[in-house]
């Protein structure tokens, strides 16, 4: 206090020389407030906020329940394999991917309607998923997929009325992976974005050197929320990510620290696409008994760089599923960098925090994939939908979770 006083003395002996003595007078009061609050405004009970604080979001998501898809088919198609989900506000449906390589029906997406049960006023809950139409998906000239031509895992709804598609790769029989744009009514194609070459495989089986592993490619992908039509948001933001690390950047000997995966961001208009950066996501350290451990989604939450992130796990004990927060501000471009390989000094990774560790649920999980924000509970907050991939197996479920999912406003 004593060095504090000094100071405000002196600046008050400033002040005497240039301003009137009723100026000084109410001057002096200011100060001597300020002398008197200066305890108060520098003792412990400020509230403390950590950079972890600053970074993430105050968001918080509540399990309200499950709701378990029969098994059907649809329109001559077999139903199975939802891999990802996208939803459209203008419209209030969802649509989901299949991950079907053109084996069962060529490769398409179907669109969802969700019922809740809301009676009694209490928590709201999936009472239905009902399937309204699919749409089957063309390539450059047309036509159906052709059996092992794609293996569609990602989809996301853009603010122009379109949907994007992408395509892990069918490594061992020589596909690259893709991420291409088609008309959300027809699914006729529309454009294809540029992948950067380190993406793509340079051979087959033992022999690949670079690219995306067999069934480890474009899993996730995401646009920036927005409007489309006359309220479309342009330009956007479209974000996709690898399941696990290009063969470039795999370390097998370090699994335990998990795998250095690889997020693009890109920039796109009606008629243009830009590649702006690439980023470092690191995966968290798979379970010890995990035969499988990658990134299965992204959602895009906010126009600020915060995302949600599933991570799913399969091993003895069955599927282990994370929810992470991530915040993309921080993180480096990476996009100069052949190989992940190794200490990388003054590179940082897309920063994360786990929202909600799915196994505290107490309830048997399938292989949860896809995951997209819905529409507004009756209390106004909103929506968060989980849905697995059942494989196109009898013993498996297609599973769909339904959140409370607060903070975005």
């Amino acid at each position: 206090m004593i060095a504090r006083s000094f100071i405000i003395q002196g600046y008050a002996s400033v002040l005497r020389k240039n301003v009137s003595d009723r100026q000084f007078n109410l001057t002096s009061c200011l100060i001597a407030l300020l002398l008197a609050l200066m305890p108060l405004l520098t003792g412990c009970d400020l509230p403390q906020v950590s950079a972890e604080d600053r970074l993430f979001l105050n968001l918080s998501a509540d399990f309200l329940g499950a709701y378990q898809l029969p098994k059907q088919e649809f329109q001559g198609t077999r139903v199975g394999g939802l891999s990802a989900i996208t939803y459209d506000r203008q419209r209030d449906r969802f649509y989901a991917i299949s991950d079907d390589r053109s084996e069962f029906a060529p490769a398409r997406f179907y669109t969802l309607k969700l019922a809740l049960d809301t009676a009694d006023g209490k928590a709201p809950k999936l009472k239905q998923v009902a399937i309204e139409a699919v749409t089957t998906i063309a390539n450059e000239g047309g036509k159906p997929y052709a059996k092992g031509t794609i293996d569609p895992e990602g989809i996301a709804l853009s603010p122009l009325g379109t949907v994007f598609i992408s395509s892990e790769g069918v490594t061992h029989d020589g596909v690259p992976p893709f991420v291409r744009e088609f008309d959300l009514k027809t699914g006729q194609w529309k454009h294809s974005l540029q992948i950067p070459k380190r993406y793509i495989p340079d051979a087959k089986g033992e022999q690949q050197t670079q690219g995306v592993q067999d069934n480890l490619g474009f899993e996730a992908l995401t646009t920036t929320p927005g409007g489309y039509g006359k309220t479309a948001v342009e330009p956007f933001r479209l974000f996709t990510a690898t399941e696990s690390s290009l063969k470039q950047d795999a370390e097998p000997s370090k699994a335990a620290q998990g795998a250095k995966n690889r997020l693009l961001h890109y920039m796109l208009e009606a008629n243009r696409a830009l590649l702006v950066s690439e980023h470092l996501y690191q995966l968290d350290p798979p379970p010890e008994e995990a035969i499988n451990h990658g990134l299965t989604e992204l959602t895009a939450i906010d126009q600020g760089g915060h995302f949600l992130s599933l991570e799913r796990s399969f091993g003895t004990n069955g599927f282990q599923v994370k929810l992470f927060q991530l915040a993309t501000g921080g993180a480096t471009d990476i996009s100069t960098i052949d190989s992940l390989k190794g200490a990388l000094r003054g590179t940082v990774a897309i920063p994360k925090k786990l929202l909600l560790d799915l196994s505290s649920l107490n309830l048997p999980l399938d292989n949860l994939e896809g995951m997209a924000i819905g529409p507004r509970l009756p209390d106004g907050s909103r929506s968060l939908l989980l849905v697995s991939d059942d494989n196109f197996r009898e013993e498996q479920v297609t599973q769909f979770l339904l959140f409370r999912f607060r903070g975005l406003g």
